[in-house]
């Protein structure tokens, strides 16, 4: 049985002639934040899919806490503990934050009907502490649509560790926030996953973020990871200095 959190091996998948997996192997360990960088289109995101069950691979296996989960449908391995956080907020944007962490809450107490009766729902005062853990207490009762986009994402957080996951994948936390508020954003949220003892996995571009706020990062790029290390370690390596950072570098 398998001693990791989360363990790929193998994964595979193509769309057409683009190899997205290209027998990826990739070992994920708890209490370890693990960065994914990459060239666009190195098949990062198609990683977050398999593993959350949005898409098949057409060979290999992923193993969460020792079971396979290849080929469960993406609401079975949220119950499992991987939840999932997209780069654009999933939220109901006419709903308030709170009601958007009392739908999460019904989906997994598994109610039928998770828009009827809210205000009745027991969980609320646990939906207003995750809300004070992501620092969006002040905005409970606000819409979605009204919030700025640093604040959406930390809902969309919120609604995710309403799932009581022990995995959060992430694609692009930051993407779309201010550059003033990326920092502040990622405090709040590295702060309050470790509260919470659920481990990530991020897809990020911003390699000041990553410097920042990963133990670990995986260098993705033509379907395969090239390297593993320390943020100090692959941020400096030449190869990802030219393929990667870019202009950056200079």
């Amino acid at each position: 049985m398998s001693t990791h959190l989360l363990e790929a091996r193998d994964l595979e998948i193509r769309f057409g002639g683009v190899v997205a997996a290209d027998g990826v192997n990739l070992t994920i360990d708890e209490g370890k934040n693990l960065a994914i960088i990459g060239p666009n289109g190195a098949g990062k995101t198609t990683f977050l899919n398999i593993c959350t069950g949005w898409l098949k691979p057409s060979r290999g296996q992923v193993f969460f806490l020792g079971e396979d989960v290849t080929r469960l449908p993406p609401r079975k391995i949220v119950q499992r503990g991987v939840a999932r956080a997209f780069q654009i907020p999933q939220l109901f944007s006419e709903h308030t934050a709170m009601e958007n962490l009392l739908i999460a809450v019904s989906a997994r107490e598994g109610r039928q009907s998770p828009f009827l009766q809210m205000e009745a729902q027991p969980e609320r005062d646990e939906m207003r502490e995750l809300l004070d853990l992501v620092g969006c207490a002040d905005v409970a009762d606000a819409r979605v649509d009204a919030l700025s986009e640093g604040r959406r994402k930390l809902v969309d957080i919120a609604v995710a560790l309403a799932l009581k996951p022990r995995l959060l994948l992430m694609d692009e936390p930051t993407s779309g926030v201010a550059s003033s508020e990326k920092f502040e954003i990622m405090d709040i949220l590295v702060k309050a996953l470790a509260r919470a003892d659920v481990t990530s996995v991020f897809v990020e571009h911003d390699m000041g973020i990553v410097k920042n706020y990963a133990d670990e990062v995986a260098v993705w790029n033509a379907g395969e990871v090239q390297m593993r290390g320390t943020p100090d370690e692959i941020l400096a390596h030449p190869d990802v200095i030219r393929d990667v950072i870019g202009e950056e570098a200079a």
